[in-house]
């Protein structure tokens, strides 16, 4: 197989070159940025890229872009990408584009040869191969969602004008309605996000994370 790495540590980009060489395959480039993936991908027609998903220079989603762009342009590419930690955002919407011959793992998996090998030969023939961990933070991404679209539109004004730091009175006074109506919607809203009443005052706070979660992330 053709492959083609982009990885910003030298050590780990020059350990899998070796592995793979090993194993048979040719990896035609080696690189430590997405700019330079995005040109050696074109140029090299690879089968197979496995690509870091932080990478110079600000080290957030450069990686999950290009990799995104790759699939776009290039759909023949197979492409494993690589993650430090959990990062279910960027697997979620790399993962909505197609999940034919594609893999998400954590970085941590590589040091068992046999696997990655496993994986790498997995995905370049169109399969996918999704980290348990990557697949447990999109289930579970999945339900906050879910709960938060079980909100009426009542109740969401009610959880933004929490986000905004507003008392039950100021919420009152912005909604036009009685303190006793916000304080029977806020009940409704944290039972729909499941916030248990065991939780005491930090419902409130888990209610504002969610909705800026999903605010974030929309």
């Amino acid at each position: 197989m053709r492959i083609v790495i982009a990885e910003d540590s030298v050590l780990l980009r020059a350990g899998l070159e070796r592995v793979l060489a090993d194993a048979g395959h040719e990896v035609v480039a080696a690189v430590g940025d997405a700019t330079a993936l995005l040109d050696a991908v074109p140029r090299h027609q690879p089968d197979l890229a496995i690509i870091d998903v932080r990478m110079p220079p600000t080290f957030t989603d450069e990686g999950i872009r290009a990799a995104t762009l790759i699939r776009a342009q290039q759909k023949d590419v197979a492409l494993l990408v690589l993650s430090q930690y959990v990062e279910e955002r960027y697997a979620s919407e790399l993962i909505a584009t197609s999940t034919g011959a594609l893999g998400y793992v954590l970085k941590d998996r590589v040091a068992d040869v046999a696997a990655f090998l496993e994986t790498v030969a997995t995905v370049g023939a169109g399969g996918t191969a999704l980290d348990p961990e990557v697949v447990q933070q999109i289930l579970v991404r999945s339900r906050r969602r879910a709960a938060l679209e079980r909100l009426t539109p009542r109740e969401r004004e009610v959880l933004q004008l929490m986000a905004e730091g507003r008392s039950n009175a100021a919420i009152a006074q912005a909604m036009f309605v009685s303190p006793g109506s916000v304080e029977k919607h806020i009940s409704s809203l944290l039972l729909k996000l499941d916030l248990n009443p065991a939780d005491g005052e930090n419902r409130r706070v888990l209610a504002v994370l969610r909705y800026l979660e999903s605010e974030d992330r929309s």
